[in-house]
């Protein structure tokens, strides 16, 4: 049966979040408590149409919880390209570089096709994937973005000119956060199949919510504690 995008009312009650999401470098932390990885390094990439201020109340709440984690540093985003692309591979081996251990990769939406990519192209660099509402699985057009895509990209979203494909599963430990409530990503697509991720977590929240809403972001550091795989510690000397 053929994936269908989220319902338009679905849709229409996430816009309140965009909000939320735009005053994300402005909002006060919360530490998560009982959660402490050693400055275990995290490397986070932002949705299409959005930047790491996006992201920066997820990243500061990581960093107050016991870790390290970075900006993806890809500016803008609106899409993937062979130079964005190599942006982020250059980025993940400049962390990979500082920190001197492997990294964790947690990809909101789109940034979650960056993530699943560069851990298939270095897993000697990665730890662990973890992607929040990405549709990495099945029909393309499965969500209320692809139009969007489409409208600023020059290829079609079904058709990328890089020749990777995101649902296959990186070899590391990889997590599929998905929502039943999401209103721009089809739910199937977020949780892909048995032999594309290790792991699917359902979380109820809305999409723009994974990385803005703060009882969801608490979820996502307490997830990452939860199945960050033991044997992944600092590279020798």
């Amino acid at each position: 049966m053929r994936s269908k995008p989220p319902s338009f009312s679905l849709w229409w009650r996430e816009i309140p979040y965009t909000a939320q999401i735009i005053a994300s470098p402005l909002r006060r932390v919360k530490a998560v408590k009982r959660v402490r990885l050693d400055k275990q390094p995290v490397l986070v990439f932002p949705g299409i149409l959005s930047s790491d201020s996006s992201t920066s109340l997820l990243r500061r709440t990581l960093d107050q919880s016991g870790y390290s984690a970075y900006p993806s540093k890809l500016g803008f985003v609106t899409g993937i390209t062979r130079k964005t692309l190599a942006l982020a591979e250059a980025r993940l081996s400049e962390v990979h570089r500082t920190e001197r251990r492997k990294v964790v990769l947690i990809g909101w939406s789109l940034g979650g096709i960056y993530s699943r990519v560069l851990a298939q192209r270095h897993p000697d660099k990665v730890a662990m994937v973890m992607t929040l509402g990405s549709p990495f699985s099945g029909d393309r057009r499965a969500n209320n973005a692809w139009r969007i895509y489409e409208a600023i990209n020059d290829h079609k979203v079904d058709a990328p000119k890089l020749p990777d494909d995101p649902s296959v599963k990186p070899p590391m430990h990889t997590v599929a956060v998905w929502s039943p409530i999401d209103g721009v990503i089809a739910p199937e697509c977020a949780k892909g199949l048995p032999q594309e991720r290790d792991v699917e977590v359902e979380v109820a929240t809305k999409h723009f919510a994974f990385g803005a809403q703060r009882h969801s972001i608490e979820t996502v550091v307490r997830l990452v504690s939860e199945h960050f795989p033991e044997k992944s510690g600092r590279l020798e000397d």
